[in-house]
């Protein structure tokens, strides 16, 4: 009888692994077909997922992936949509994970060099990389990606409408023995348990507890808060007893995209940043975008508490006139709006966009 029921025993086992194996290999048929998606208008969609980054609360991730899994061939892009999930794929509120930023760069590798999908710091041989920036505006390759956000993705629409396409991978551009490549940014804060939610998503120094920047200089005087004190595996202050959980989360990205045709018409990618002094300078880094800039407090200014709204305007030539067919502004906690006028249009804007996000 014991025989009979360790046979038994080892008959229902592999009964089980054959039906655990069978319902993966459905799930993954099944996910596979959710992967790649088309419309009647030749519109392909098609959904990745970034190598994995874990997080504890209070934690700071910014992850550079290289080489990222991506549409390949002479293609027009359409549409590029971010959110981070867990490892359920399901979205992450951002009172939990707050999505600072996402950027994709594209750029061309020798195709005899591999680069592995990790971040940015495992040795890459970086100097043989050619960076293919966007059209403009600023200096460098400052703001030089061709997609981008953060916490507003969600309802965000990014659709490139028809006709009109963002081209990319024309074999007449990338020279020979290169292949094209795209590198994905991710800056993202675990803001579970942590004693200021609006201060650690501000990046806060003294939340921080940050007094040099991530390549150890000493942080400029009056800096109190910014990129320079929330980059990659620096901590956010936790309120005490608050339980130390990792979370693996990932960037799940979404790219529509279709295959290039000559009825498409080609549009070119401006960033313009409301920092931008207008002047360039070799070098320079105290002139051109600067990315971001310190809002006082209404108690700085005299106003008091009510009413209060700081407004910073830039104006900026572009290199070459065109029609705008699309834009979107990205902003962080307590951005009231964004406008942007021709100069020829004072009182109509040629583009506006407002987002909220009030607590």
């Amino acid at each position: 009888m014991a025989i009979l029921e360790l046979n038994d025993a080892a008959r229902a086992r592999k009964m089980l692994h054959c039906c655990q194996w069978w319902y993966l290999l459905l799930l993954a048929i099944f996910l596979l077909a959710l992967k790649v998606q088309g419309d009647e208008n030749g519109v392909q969609t098609t959904v990745f997922l970034s190598p994995k980054f874990v997080l504890r609360p209070g934690e700071v991730g910014e992850k550079f992936y290289h080489n990222i899994d991506f549409p390949s061939g002479h293609i027009a892009l359409k549409e590029f949509f971010g959110e981070v999930v867990d490892e359920w794929g399901n979205p992450v509120p951002l009172h939990e994970t707050y999505l600072h930023h996402w950027a994709v760069n594209r750029y061309h590798a020798p195709m005899v060099v591999e680069v592995p999908k990790g971040n940015g710091d495992e040795g890459l041989q970086l100097s043989k990389y050619i960076v293919v920036r966007n059209s403009g505006v600023c200096q460098g390759n400052v703001q030089g990606q061709y997609f981008g956000m953060g916490s507003e993705t969600r309802r965000t629409k990014a659709y490139v409408p028809d006709p009109y396409g963002v081209e990319v991978g024309n074999p007449v551009e990338i020279p020979n023995g290169f292949e094209e490549r795209w590198l994905l940014n991710v800056h993202a804060i675990d803001t579970r348990g942590v004693v200021d939610w609006l201060g650690c998503t501000e990046c806060r120094c003294d939340l921080y507890n940050i007094t040099k920047d991530e390549f150890g200089r000493p942080l400029h005087p009056g800096y109190t808060g910014g990129l320079h004190c929330c980059y990659d595996q620096t901590q956010c202050r936790v309120q005490e007893g608050f339980e130390n959980i990792k979370r693996s989360l990932y960037l799940r990205y979404t790219v529509k995209w279709m295959d290039w045709e000559d009825t498409i018409l080609p549009v070119k990618i401006y960033i313009l940043d409301v920092t931008d002094t207008g002047k360039r300078a070799h070098d320079s880094t105290s002139l051109g975008c600067q990315t971001e800039y310190e809002v006082e407090s209404c108690d700085a200014n005299g106003l008091g508490n009510s009413g209060c709204v700081d407004t910073k305007k830039a104006t900026i030539v572009m290199p070459q006139g065109g029609t705008v067919v699309y834009g979107v502004a990205h902003q962080h906690s307590w951005g009231l709006g964004s406008t942007l006028y021709g100069e020829a249009h004072h009182q109509s804007p040629c583009f506006h966009y407002q987002l909220q996000f009030m607590n």
